[in-house]
């Protein structure tokens, strides 16, 4: 009987020594970790932490989830696999991610924040991972307008298209006006979506991004153009400023003081034309080249093949003078005059009417005369026979 006591005091002594190390060995089994501890925001950004939750025993553990020490007006969730969730299960000898996402309140002092994430195992003992949090700047209620690219260059004919990010940094939904104060006979157009609005609603710390295109005005000077961008309600305003460059338009026009194209020139002679260079873009030419391009064997000159500068809306007149060969035979023939530069060209084509040298005439009428002086003489010195 007592052997039988002995027996039963043994084996109730290691059954509950062996239930205490399994409780005391599955509340320290838990371990949390995630690599960026402490973080630097401004206000009203939400902070993600991608949490490793390890299970270091050798039995399942039910990990519920908590976080401590939260600021007030701060806000969290806990997710894994896309679901909100209180509590995990995990395998022995294994780990899950869970994701804890912080909100900042707009509304913060500039400070260092403390938080901690608790798992407790079993509902036994917790572990907790600290989590620090630098907030950079005080919290303050307004609103952004901002682009990474606000200066453009191009041509008066060209379209301006600028991408701005409007945020609503206010504790309250706002419904922001848009408007603009381009030069006189600029148009300005603002799409959000593809859709041309005046207007945009934005939830509180929601953001937008605006499109902006502009459109200048016709034959607009070469110079530096500021418009000026806002975003207003009744409680809060921003403002972007905007810059497009023009470089000038490049326009250029080659014809003739009367602006008739055409000619007549005797074979073996010569023709001089005067023709009228003009600059027709806004933006200034420089190497203005002066090019013909004749018939075969005919010859063309310029008094100056070259202009060096020609400023916006001015003229300047050039003379070519053409050549036709003596064997040139009558009829009509084309030549063509380019004046061009490395950005625009203007052809003028010539129709040139040759007409047969005045000295072929004359020697073909003395032919004409000895002909018919001849057939006199025979007919008065025969013809009595």
């Amino acid at each position: 009987m007592w052997r039988r006591l002995l027996s039963f005091v043994l084996i109730f002594s290691l059954v509950g020594g062996l239930v205490g190390a399994q409780n005391t060995y599955a509340a320290g089994s838990l371990t949390l970790y995630t690599p960026y501890t402490g973080l630097s925001v401004t206000p009203g950004e939400t902070i993600t932490y991608n949490v490793d939750v390890i299970n270091n025993g050798s039995n399942i553990q039910n990990a519920t989830f908590d976080v401590q020490n939260l600021p007030k007006g701060w806000e969290y969730t806990i997710t894994s696999g896309g679901n909100n969730v209180k509590q995990l299960s995990i395998q022995p000898s294994s780990q899950q991610q869970i994701m804890l996402e912080v909100t900042v309140p707009l509304k913060v002092e500039k400070a260092e924040y403390n938080f901690d994430l608790t798992a407790s195992a079993n509902g036994g003992e917790s572990t907790n991972l600290p989590i620090l949090v630098n907030v950079s700047e005080k919290g303050t209620f307004k609103t952004e307008l901002t682009t990474d690219q606000p200066n453009l260059e191009g041509s008066s004919d060209s379209n301006f298209s600028y991408t701005a990010t409007l945020k609503n940094r206010t504790a309250e939904k706002q419904n922001y006006a848009l408007n603009s104060q381009p030069p006189k006979g600029w148009n300005v157009e603002f799409k959000v979506d593809g859709k041309s609005v005046t207007s945009v609603s934005l939830e509180p710390n929601g953001s937008k991004d605006i499109d902006i295109n502009i459109t200048p005005a016709k034959n607009a000077k070469a110079d530096t153009y500021q418009i000026p961008i806002k975003a207003a309600t009744s409680s809060t305003s921003a403002d972007l400023q905007i810059e497009s460059v023009i470089t000038g338009t490049y326009g250029l026009n080659l014809t003739t003081p009367t602006g008739k194209l055409s000619t007549d020139i005797t074979a073996g002679g010569d023709k001089t034309i005067k023709f009228v260079v003009e600059n027709s873009g806004s933006a200034n030419l420089t190497n203005i080249k002066l090019s013909a391009s004749a018939p075969p064997n005919w010859k063309t000159e310029f008094d100056t093949d070259t202009i060096q500068k020609l400023e916006a809306g001015q003229k300047t007149t050039v003379q070519a003078t053409i050549t036709a060969p003596d064997d040139t035979i009558a009829g009509d023939y084309v030549t063509t005059f380019t004046a061009g530069t490395a950005e625009s060209s203007s052809d003028a084509t010539f129709r040139i009417s040759v007409e047969t040298s005045t000295l072929w005439g004359f020697i073909g009428v003395l032919i004409i005369l000895a002909v018919l002086g001849g057939l006199y003489y025979i007919f008065r010195k025969y013809g009595r026979r």
